[in-house]
């Protein structure tokens, strides 16, 4: 039976991994504006608002710079 139910720690970990997905999606699409949407997750993600502010802005246009 123990092996069927998740330990606190999987869930602190799954929980953290949901937590940081704004953070993860910017990352991942090479967002200029990383570590404040990190900043954003860490301080505010708590609150749903938030959370969902951060996501929406890991999600916007990335200006790549046009070398000359």
């Amino acid at each position: 039976m123990e092996s069927v139910m998740m330990g606190g720690m999987e869930v602190a970990i799954a929980a953290l991994i949901l937590h940081f997905i704004p953070t993860l999606v910017a990352m991942l699409r090479g967002h200029d504006n990383t570590f404040a949407i990190f900043l954003t997750n860490l301080l505010l993600g708590w609150t749903v608002i938030g959370w969902i502010v951060a996501l929406i802005w890991s999600f916007t246009a990335i200006r790549r710079r046009v070398r000359a």
